[in-house]
């Protein structure tokens, strides 16, 4: 008779098994072994052998029955005696042989009945020692850990999956564990293989339900602790629309951190465990992987979706939503190889979401960029504000080409008729077009130098303006230069812009210094009167310093272009300038006031121009060159 308490199974009732008999999905969605629904071959083996498998079956497990003696109920038999674990098993898989040949032969047979009582025993058995694995040793099942000692390959095509060879699988678990019991990876190998080899004999004998309800259980409380831990949260369209950026930027860096660990560390090493216990059942370990999953991944998913959706808008977080795509994007293939079908489509919607949210803050950025009107000029002609932030910008999004290829590749760029031929520097032609994201970025820079355009109109003077466009040219051209903007628009488009600084800066020379250079005779050794000579000196001593004192107030923050148009303004004064002085010295020196006429030695001149491009100086104070060491004198000047 069965015990009291225990179910009475009806053997050939469709309602019986378990493992069909469950509404939830993750056990209807797989054909489960039905207990005893199945018939096969007739045994060999006479009705006596049978009667005696049950016989040596029921003494193993009413031994370690936990409802019969206190040993049984504190003790684990995995634990306790390994080379007993495995026969109980044994002898479990016997049973269920020998309950098919009743089944057989007479489905009312008392046989049949006392062999259906001892296997709900046995199951009872094997659920608790199922628990008890899974709970002791967390630790040792530790997704981290499974990572780092198996993978799939190697764990997939262990133990055979016929019938549940369990005496070879069993003596390799013991020889695994034999080697070096107290290694860490050999105890977990161990703790993995005694899992699988009680789901096994579960799912053989018709208890998949029971088995995946605890597997469920404790494993998925470890993925869900384990996004915690990462400082995943789940939140709410209205929290993230009332976050201030600084506290949504913190999580999003914690998301960002939290993908790469958990897709290469909990996910994984839960599938690898997954795999390994359910070897014997495709269907099986999809589904419970699934189950004990989704929650989890439906979280660290949804988040970038959320606030793609609901922060606020502006250019400046346009770079953390590029990281999270970014990284939905490197970790797609294990995305698609790991999770099951609702996972991937969040997943993809995210993605989604991310793309308009980022072709947005780009479409304001450039709506910001053609609507900034500010007149204010910057002193000495140097690098407006606009030219620096506008390049920064540009620069940091240049590191994301390759994402904003993708993300931009459904909107079209901008048409060729708004360009400038100059600026098709990447070797556009319609046999050979340029990439769209070079056309974008190019386009973003002639946004940026019409305004720099603009904005040189305010200077009164001329020349400044022109020097103001050759310093922020100069800044543009020095930023792509050192950046991806270098690849994204080619060594072509560069040296346009090369060529366009040194036509600004020949004009600034040509506008600013001419009065200078004119004030000089084209012939420095023509024969001339003393007076004429006078009247030479006077007049460049006062070209000179009239322009020295508007010129030193110019700034060069580039070195080289610094150098540059010194060394150009010195080559067309200096030479000159000396042939005179040294005729013409010796003359003047001989009358009064010679010193008022002839302020300048050539040395004089160098040093003056040398300090030019550097902020304001007092002109005549000799303390002014020598008190600053970095303003050194280049080479073409002395």
């Amino acid at each position: 008779m069965p015990r009291k308490g225990m179910r009475t199974l009806n053997w050939f009732s469709p309602k019986h098994n378990s493992a069909t008999d469950v509404n939830s999905p993750s056990t209807s969605q797989f054909s489960s072994p039905s207990r005893f629904a199945f018939s096969p071959s007739r045994p060999s083996f006479s009705e006596a052998v049978i009667d005696r498998t049950i016989e040596m079956a029921e003494q193993m497990i009413t031994k370690w029955d936990p409802d019969t003696t206190t040993f049984a109920k504190v003790t684990s038999l995995f634990y306790e005696n390994r080379k007993e674990a495995k026969d109980f098993i044994k002898y479990v898989n016997n049973l269920h042989k020998a309950m098919h040949f009743h089944a057989s032969e007479n489905s009312r047979s008392d046989k049949l009945v006392r062999a259906q009582s001892l296997m709900q025993i046995a199951m009872k058995r094997l659920q608790k020692e199922f628990y008890q694995i899974l709970s002791i040793n967390r630790a040792l099942l530790d997704p981290e850990s499974i990572s780092t000692v198996s993978s799939r390959t190697s764990i997939s095509t262990r133990s055979s999956t016929s019938e549940f060879n369990v005496e070879d699988d069993d003596d390799n678990r013991v020889a695994i564990a034999g080697e070096s019991i107290n290694e860490v990876e050999d105890i977990s190998n161990v703790v993995m293989a005694d899992l699988r080899l009680i789901a096994e004999c579960m799912i053989s004998s018709g208890y998949t339900k029971e088995c995946l309800q605890i597997y469920k259980v404790i494993r998925k409380s470890i993925i869900d602790e384990g996004i915690y831990r990462v400082g995943v949260e789940k939140l709410s369209s209205s929290q993230v629309h009332k976050m201030d950026w600084e506290v949504m930027d913190m999580k999003i860096k914690d998301w960002l951190n939290a993908v790469d660990v958990v897709m290469k560390t909990l996910f994984d090493g839960e599938k690898i465990l997954c795999d390994h216990v359910f070897v014997s059942s495709d269907a099986i370990r999809e589904s419970c992987f699934t189950e004990i999953s989704k929650d989890g991944a439906m979280i660290l998913f949804s988040f970038p979706e959320i606030v793609a959706k609901n922060s606020k808008k502006s250019p400046e977080k346009v770079f953390r939503m590029l990281d999270m795509y970014n990284s939905i994007v490197e970790h797609w293939t294990e995305i698609e190889t790991t999770f099951e079908s609702a996972i991937r489509s969040q997943a993809m919607t995210s993605l989604v979401k991310l793309g308009e949210s980022i072709r947005m803050a780009l479409a304001e950025f450039e709506t910001a960029l053609q609507k900034e009107s500010s007149k204010t000029t910057v002193a000495g002609g140097g690098i407006h504000a606009l030219t620096i932030d506008a390049m920064n910008y540009i620069i940091l999004l240049a590191d994301y080409s390759y994402v904003l290829s993708d993300i931009l590749g459904e909107s079209p760029p901008p048409a060729k008729s708004s360009l400038p031929e100059s600026y098709f520097g990447m070797a556009d032609s319609d046999e050979s077009p340029a990439p769209a994201i070079s056309l974008r970025f190019v386009w973003l820079i002639l946004i940026l130098l019409c305004k720099l355009d603009g904005k040189a109109k305010h200077y009164k003077d001329v020349s400044l303006a022109y020097l103001f466009l050759a310093n922020n040219l100069r800044y543009i051209v020095v930023k792509v230069r050192s950046s991806n903007l270098k690849y994204l628009l080619g060594e072509n488009w560069i040296s346009k812009q090369e060529r366009k600084i040194k036509k600004f800066a020949s004009n600034y020379e040509q506008l600013g210094w001419s009065h200078v250079i004119q004030s000089l005779p084209r012939e420095p050794n023509a024969s001339i009167t003393p007076q004429q000579v006078k009247e030479i000196f006077k007049r460049f001593n006062s070209s000179f310093e009239q322009v020295h004192r508007k010129q030193s107030l110019y700034v060069v923050p580039n070195s080289k272009l610094r150098d540059d148009l010194k060394v150009s303004i010195a080559r067309k004064i200096l030479p000159v300038y000396r042939e005179f002085y040294n005729i013409h010295k010796n003359t003047i020196a001989k009358e009064r006031y010679s010193s008022h006429v002839i302020k300048y030695s050539p040395e004089d001149l160098a040093h003056y121009l040398s300090d030019l491009f550097f902020g304001p100086i007092e002109l005549g104070s000799s303390s002014s060159v020598e008190s600053s060491p970095s303003r050194t004198i280049p080479s073409q000047l002395q």
